[in-house]
């Protein structure tokens, strides 16, 4: 049924669900699956004001790297040990729920399976969450995961 699927991981327990779920089904059909981390970061650079001083945010973004690594490393492992055979990770940079459309049909997978909700802020809930926006604008199936 499918060849690829692409999941959207972001630490989250949600996004843990979906990559259970991914695996189960790659191994029914022996597809590939691609772990994809989209960090959220500001669209442009930006500073903090503490006091008299300002400290750029170049360093706060080395750490969502660093953090980001750790998530695919720890959502690979996870998909090995669930007996993924094929299986590749990605990182992708902007607005999540474009970069995730955008990667699905780079890699044209026939899926993607993602949490319903995972690490977004009160925004999100406000102004739409990454999976609402991902479920109307992408060009393959999406599975959601509660």
């Amino acid at each position: 049924m499918y060849s690829s699927l692409l999941v959207a991981v972001d630490g989250s327990e949600h996004s843990r669900k979906a990559l259970t779920l991914a695996c189960h089904l790659a191994r029914q059909d022996d597809a590939t699956v691609h772990i994809l981390h989209v960090p959220e970061v500001l669209p442009h650079e930006a500073t903090l004001i503490w006091g008299i001083g300002a400290v750029a945010i170049g360093d706060e973004l080395k750490e969502m790297d660093a953090a980001g690594k750790k998530v695919l490393a720890g959502a690979e492992a996870e998909a090995r040990k669930l007996g993924v055979k094929h299986l590749q990770t990605h990182t992708a940079r902007g607005e999540p729920a474009r970069a995730i459309m955008h990667e699905a049909k780079a890699l044209d997978v026939d899926v993607i399976v993602m949490g319903c909700r995972g690490l977004g802020d009160l925004a999100g809930l406000m102004m739409g969450s990454v999976s609402h926006k991902v479920n109307h604008g992408a060009e393959c199936g999406v599975i959601t995961i509660r």
